[in-house]
């Protein structure tokens, strides 16, 4: 581990001050720790911000809810709000990691935590995203759990959250504070595709914080759910995952929201499935007809062709499981 200088912030403004400096943020520090041990990361000064006021989830003004940045994730699983109206994301977070690192982890940090690629986790490796310019052994190395969506000749490395892929399903918003005040940026546009600059994840500006991650009130009743399918069922990252919302009234699909992840360079929206369901009723033959347009555009790699199939059956599963068949 490289030597590094350590202070905790003990307000907003004064986080900001040091973020601004270059300081890099740290509250649970499950995976950064990890990554300055390897030395994949290199801050040269961490910012404890523990102690900041972002430990609330609330109700907002419009009937969404805004999880702060600080919740970690056991207590927004556990949270009466979340359980009842966003199941998708309780499943999420409950089917993530281990209870220990659940414990500890924050939703901020776990929307920021970096790819499991283990090229990118092994510095003798070349890799576009640790050094840019470097190459990307896994395009031609073993990418069984590699991307096949969202890829580019750069980088094929799969972004890890469970919980990242029910707010990209839900269109959730990221709330940043920066030295130039607050700002919101839609869920799909926080997560930044590989492109020709892999080393450039999201779209935060320097020194910005995020404060909270808000949920849009979306029709009620709202039936949802999260499956994830790994090698292993427990402490293991998803090979395929599907999150689903559907709104159903009087019969009829009125509102859907589906997503999946270990596929995409990003948590993945699926909007041709969505675009299949909304209006027509509940039906096995309606989810395997939407569910076949899962992996539309996929691009799989040598050793990851299995994971276009098996997409299309965790959608067709997960939507079977949430929106039933009457």
């Amino acid at each position: 581990m490289h030597p590094f200088t350590y202070t905790k912030a003990s307000d907003t403004r004064e986080a900001l001050d040091s973020g601004r400096r270059g300081g890099r943020y740290i509250a649970g520090g499950t995976t950064l720790v990890d990554l300055m041990r390897e030395t994949v990361e290199r801050p040269e000064t961490l910012v404890d911000i523990t102690g900041l006021p972002m430990r609330a989830v609330t109700a907002t003004t419009h009937g969404g809810l805004r999880i702060g940045a600080l919740v970690s994730m056991t207590e927004a699983a556990a949270h009466p709000r979340v359980r009842a109206l966003y199941p998708v994301i309780s499943q999420s977070l409950e089917l993530s990691a281990s209870a220990q690192l659940r414990n500890m982890a924050t939703i901020g940090g776990n929307i920021m935590q970096r790819t499991r690629c283990t090229y990118f986790r092994d510095v003798t490796a070349a890799c576009n995203k640790r050094e840019p310019g470097s190459g990307c052994a896994a395009r031609e190395g073993h990418n069984r759990a590699h991307a096949i969506l969202g890829t580019s000749d750069r980088c094929v490395a799969t972004h890890p959250s469970d919980v990242a892929v029910a707010f990209a399903a839900l269109e959730a918003t990221v709330h940043l504070l920066g030295p130039d005040g607050e700002r919101r940026v839609p869920f799909a546009s926080f997560l930044l595709r590989p492109g020709s600059t892999p080393d450039r994840e999201q779209a935060l500006r320097k020194g910005e914080l995020i404060t909270a991650v808000e949920i849009p009130a979306l029709a009620r009743p709202l039936r949802s759910g999260y499956l994830k399918v790994r090698d292993r069922q427990s402490y293991e990252f998803a090979l395929t995952s599907a999150a689903v919302a559907l709104h159903v009234r009087g019969g009829v699909i009125r509102e859907a929201k589906v997503a999946a992840g270990g596929v995409g360079t990003v948590p993945w929206k699926l909007p041709a499935v969505e675009e299949h369901l909304v209006g027509e009723r509940p039906s096995e033959a309606l989810w395997t007809a939407a569910a076949r347009t899962a992996a539309d555009g996929a691009r799989p790699l040598t050793h990851n062709r299995f994971k276009v199939e098996l997409l299309r059956r965790t959608v067709e599963r997960q939507l079977r499981i949430v929106g039933g068949t009457k």
